[in-house]
């Protein structure tokens, strides 16, 4: 370009001006130098050419950076093609907008995403590289996504994350994000990543450490405990989860000293999931002041004298003094007391009976739901299967609600400590007296894919309200549930389903067709499930 020709551009009119007339619209301004008639858009445009070209010649080449290292290799094999093929339809799929409540017969594949990525990673396979921007999007705009994304997408998704600030997160979230974990035996490089990490590296160390070696873990946070900021203290305090045992009693008996009431609490909580911890046991003599046997009565019956202060002694074993908006102080201290006490001291207390004699007892005075309540919260705390079968009582109860669990969300909690075979045996029972819409909640603590016994009893109460002409829209979130988590090969009992029924008189408008959409939509994903595991199969030799 001439210094002629720069001359005369430089006397164009300058980008903002520009702008601002494209926006106020050349009827009320028009470009420096063009009069206002019908020709002005066409002055308009041109100018802004002009200066576009004027903009892009100024620009001075920058300097050219350094090559980045090549990425890692990934010693994974590959996925075979048909399994690739169906990743890249399951991450190009959007979710749909429909409205009005139908959700048609097509499968949501994004909601199976999560299920392809667990078995992908049960299998061992490497993703293709081409997909993993579309990994690392999905795992960024869902974060139920970023564990089983990032440790499918592997070792070269965290050198794109480096090159892309939209993808740091996976930095945070992965394992080995930052400063690979030091070897078991590599004590000095522990040391130095402890000392010198960041806060997430070291999180990430003391949870690898806490996993393999636990007294080796205590140790390294003992070491800088006195020195850590109370938000540090408090998450690296809640990695001795992993690996609790006696052995840690004497470091959380310390904590129960900190500054920061979080940290005290936690450390209390953790104590007194140690069934024989000193702190155990004087909760549970405390607990005991509380709750006895009233054998004056015309039958045995529990009675409860709630404690009437909260002394220095209980807050610093972890009792909260100030009760919630809308709580009694004495039925607050109370819960505490018993949830932290170790349920193996009741049935001595309580004349030697089991926990289901416990259980069964009246209480007096109305203390029922505020002690089997604190019962529920210490059964899930010490994973006592007994009582939590206790407080559960019959699924074929009349009552929806148990003889102790005070709401359907407690009960999940309880069925969280029994065996997979139990819980599933347990909801099955449940749902074939109470239905679906009490049990939405419970099928969700269920193994995937469901038991054959509640795969059954979803079918079989999804077809009884259908048959009674039930307001459909109601069971689509257990549809939904069905169609992630019932097991694939119950499609062909599904068949007999898919006709539309017959509409009662009293039927809502329409909900014949609504049921036979759902139960398409709920085979056609099943058969979708079945084929994306056999792809992700090696046939056999």
């Amino acid at each position: 370009m001439s210094r002629t020709t720069v001359a005369v551009d430089a006397s164009l009119p300058d980008w903002e001006d520009l702008v601002t007339t494209a926006l106020l619209g050349t009827d009320r301004r028009t470009p420096a130098g063009v009069a206002p008639g019908p020709r002005a858009p066409s002055a308009l445009l041109d100018a802004v050419a002009v200066a576009t070209v004027r903009r892009r010649a100024g620009l001075r080449p920058a300097r050219a950076a350094e090559r980045p290292p090549p990425a890692p290799e990934d010693p994974r094999p590959p996925l075979p093609p048909a399994a690739a093929r169906r990743l890249a339809m399951l991450l190009a799929d959007r979710p749909g907008t429909s409205g009005g409540g139908r959700r048609g017969t097509a499968p949501d594949l994004m909601e199976l995403l999560p299920q392809w990525l667990a078995a992908a990673n049960a299998r061992g396979f490497a993703p293709p590289p081409a997909v993993l921007p579309a990994l690392l999007d999905a795992a960024r705009g869902r974060t139920d996504l970023r564990p089983a994304a990032l440790r499918f997408a592997g070792p070269r998704a965290l050198w794109l994350a480096r090159l892309n600030p939209d993808w740091r997160f996976a930095l945070r979230s992965a394992p080995g994000g930052g400063t690979a974990v030091p070897g078991l035996h590599d004590t000095d490089g522990t040391r130095r990543l402890w000392d010198e990490g960041l806060f997430a590296e070291r999180v990430a160390l003391l949870a690898a450490l806490r996993s393999r070696e636990p007294a080796a873990a205590r140790r390294l946070l003992d070491s800088t405990w006195a020195t850590e900021r109370a938000e540090d203290r408090l998450m690296f305090l809640d990695s001795l989860r992993t690996g609790l045992s006696p052995d840690d009693e004497p470091f959380l008996e310390r904590a129960l000293a900190d500054r920061s009431r979080n940290v005290r609490a936690t450390a209390a909580e953790l104590l007194s999931a140690l069934p024989g911890s000193a702190l155990a046991e004087r909760m549970a003599v405390r607990a005991g002041a509380c709750v006895a046997v009233d054998h004056t009565r015309d039958v045995p019956t529990i009675a409860v004298e709630a404690p009437h202060e909260c002394d220095a002694g209980m807050e610093r074993d972890g009792v909260v003094a100030k009760a919630p908006a809308g709580r009694g102080e004495r039925s607050w201290w109370l819960g505490q007391l018993v949830e932290a006490a170790p349920l193996g001291g009741w049935s001595r207390r309580l004349g030697g009976r089991t926990p289901q004699e416990i259980v069964a007892l009246p209480v007096a005075d109305d203390w029922q739901g505020e002690l089997h309540a604190a019962w529920c919260r210490a059964a899930v705390r010490q994973r006592d299967a007994a009582w939590s079968r206790a407080l559960l009582g019959n699924p074929s109860a009349p009552e929806a609600g148990g003889p102790g669990a005070v709401s359907l969300a407690e009960r999940a909690r309880l069925l969280g400590t029994l065996d997979a075979a139990e819980r599933a045996e347990w909801v099955a029972g449940f749902i074939d007296t109470h239905g679906l819409s009490e049990a939405f909640q419970l099928l969700g603590v269920c193994a995937v894919p469901w038991a054959a016994p509640v795969g059954r009893a979803v079918v079989d109460a999804l077809d009884i309200a259908r048959d009674a002409g039930s307001y459909p829209w109601s069971f689509s979130g257990v549809m939904g549930l069905a169609e992630r988590c019932l097991d694939p090969s119950e499609a062909g009992r599904l068949d007999a389903l898919l006709a539309i029924p017959d509409e009662p008189e009293n039927a809502s408008p329409g909900a014949g067709g609504y049921w036979s959409e759902a139960f398409q939509r709920l085979v056609t994903t099943l058969r979708l499930r079945a084929a994306m595991l056999a792809e992700l199969s090696p046939p056999a030799p």
